[in-house]
């Protein structure tokens, strides 16, 4: 091994001797280099390989390479690059091939080295390292259509591009993705095709030994492409995704028209397609012409455009009256009200068309439950709030068991300060499960701690600890500490810490929160601290280190306290913790008796 490590450095001496001679490095820097070398060439060649020692030998060659890059540029010298230069890269090719032979799963790896190619311009290296790595991760679609870009866009083969796609299609055949990309890479040929016929034109040169096919030029072979693809890939988001490719190309006209026609065609019931088509019409625009318009044509010209829109749109929820269907027609309704504009009637048009749309699904039962918000939203923004009241309460009536839906309508009447809050809130908790309705009582808490009198809300409290799950009700105990000490005091508090003590489950912070208001009295009692340290350690102590550390500076720091019961905390904590966490807090309590934690 040490002779192989010898005779690679050997390889590298008549570069540095380069780099001296030139003056971009001293021979102080030439030996630190030297030594740097020989440390991570050991490293790659034990038996035991580690990926990170390759890593950090390519980043350190890496970063040789951009400060001679510096030097150069500061000093002005740019020869002896083959000499220099070119060592190093082979060099870090090298190290990435035996790393990639070696990990070949690591994608990032193989990504890695495409982007140090990409970087120093090695397109005869990139374009192995690309038939290399596909040849291994043939299974990875984004693999194909990155080495097909670089094909077609770098070194401008549409021919290697083409070549690409149609293997990745052989282990892929149903891959939208894919299609996708060879779909633009085709037309994008025709477009280059045509710029070069049109500039040999303009130059009057004759075309003849230059073969222009009319087909390819008119995106023959991207409809070849998409028809085989439409065959094989059903769905309606792949044809719109086909579609808006098209769009980006001026010469697709017939080709849009065919992909349009088979939209409406074959999914005809699929609301995304009614969705396409209406929208579809805000593009159209007049044909009147725009130029010295004024802006009340403008708005009423938007007007127009958005009521063509609509029409589609109810005859659409005619055709397919679904959820789906009607969820698209109010969000588009929703993204017009919300466009910013000058004129107040377009935005009350917007408005009176979007509350009318609601409706009219509310009215059928086919408005989605995630909609009730927004319209609700609408409505008390719009101040229509006897409209807001009935609507949230007919949502109730369809989703009786939804608490997302009772919370909607409680924030309602909360938020309009009406007397039937409590009414709400009493039938809210009857029609709905048990499980599950912790944020119904923590917003019926939080609303009677502003409303109510002291003595209801602490019924409300104790009645939500029989009312939730065992789980749900620890987020309740917090909450009830915390108002109880806010109104009632430290006595009040610790009384109710203690009764809340005899019903398990219990969350840490709720231990914390205990510990953090003894610590804010005056009085502040060791006694009672060990007392709330030793509770939570019974249920958290054989997975927390930080609550033995924090009893620890607690017996530390507090004047009553006994540093000599530090030992018996840390052999208590030593015993109780569990796997990972006992090496976890000899650490942390090394920092702590060093002073830096």
């Amino acid at each position: 091994m040490a002779e192989r490590i010898e005779q690679r450095l050997e390889d590298r001496i008549p570069e540095l001797e380069q780099l001296e001679r030139v003056g971009l490095f001293t021979r102080k820097e030439i030996r630190a280099v030297l030594r740097k070398a020989s440390a991570l060439e050991y490293k790659i060649q034990r038996r035991a390989l580690r990926k990170e020692d390759f890593i950090n030998y390519i980043q350190y060659e890496v970063n040789l390479l951009e400060l001679i890059k510096k030097r150069r540029a500061r000093i002005g010298y740019s020869f002896k690059k083959d000499e220099i230069e070119h060592s190093i890269l082979h060099r870090v090719h090298s190290l990435f091939n035996r790393a990639t032979g070696k990990w070949k799963d690591d994608v990032q790896l193989w990504l890695s080295h495409v982007a140090f190619c990409k970087q120093w311009n090695a397109k005869h290296q990139l374009s192995k390292v690309f038939s290399t790595m596909l040849a291994i991760h043939s299974n990875k679609p984004a693999l194909w259509i990155m080495a097909a870009k670089w094909e077609m866009e770098t070194r401008l083969s549409s021919e290697s591009a083409r070549h690409l796609f149609l293997r990745a299609l052989r282990f892929h055949p149903e891959c939208p993705k894919l299609y996708q990309e060879y779909f633009r890479m085709e037309l994008m040929h025709a477009e280059k095709q045509r710029k070069e016929k049109k500039e040999f034109e303009q130059a009057k040169m004759d075309l003849g030994e230059f073969n222009y096919s009319e087909e390819i030029l008119n995106g023959e072979m991207a409809r070849i492409v998409y028809r085989d693809a439409s065959q094989k890939i059903k769905g309606v988001e792949f044809q719109l995704a086909v579609l808006s490719i098209a769009k980006l190309f001026d010469f697709t006209q017939d080709l849009q028209k065919e992909i349009l026609e088979s939209l409406q065609t074959r999914y005809a019931d699929d609301p995304l397609t009614w969705d396409y088509m209406a929208r579809r019409e805000l593009e159209l625009g007049s044909l009147q012409p725009t130029e010295h318009t004024t802006k009340q044509k403008k708005v009423s010209e938007m007007a127009q455009r958005e009521e063509r829109c609509c029409a589609v749109f109810d005859e659409a929820v005619r055709a397919v009256p679904t959820e789906d269907m009607w969820k698209c027609y109010i969000t588009f309704c929703l993204e017009r009200y919300n466009r910013k504009t000058n004129s107040e009637e377009l935005k009350q048009k917007r408005l009176e068309r979007t509350l009318s749309v609601f409706s009219k699904a509310h009215e059928i039962s086919l408005l989605p439950e995630a909609l009730y918000k927004q319209w609700l939203q609408l409505l008390l923004d719009s101040n229509l709030s006897e409209k807001a009241v009935e609507v949230a309460e007919a949502a109730t009536r369809h989703f009786s068991q939804s608490v997302e839906t009772w919370q909607m309508r409680l924030q309602v009447l909360i938020q309009l300060k009406r007397d039937d809050v409590t009414q709400c809130f009493e039938e809210a908790i009857k029609r709905v499960e048990s499980k599950g309705t912790l944020p119904l009582w923590t917003l019926w808490v939080e609303w009677s701690e502003g409303t109510n009198s002291k003595e209801d809300t602490e019924a409300l409290y104790q009645r939500s600890l029989h009312a939730t799950t065992p789980a749900e009700s620890v987020t309740m105990k917090e909450m009830y500490l915390d108002w109880t000490y806010r109104n009632g005091g430290y006595k009040k508090v610790k009384k109710l810490f203690t009764s809340l003590c005899e019903n398990r489950p219990f969350s840490l912070d709720f231990f914390r929160k205990m510990i953090q208001i003894e610590k804010e009295q005056e009085s502040c009692k060791m006694l009672h601290l060990r007392e709330y340290y030793e509770r939570a350690l019974r249920e958290f102590g054989s997975t927390n280190t930080d609550l033995w550390l924090d009893y620890i500076k607690e017996e530390l720091s507090h004047p009553k306290g006994k540093p000599e019961n530090c030992g018996s905390i840390h052999w208590r904590a030593m015993k109780i913790l569990q796997g990972d966490l006992v090496e976890d807090f000899v650490s942390k309590y090394t920092l702590l008796q060093t002073g830096h934690l």
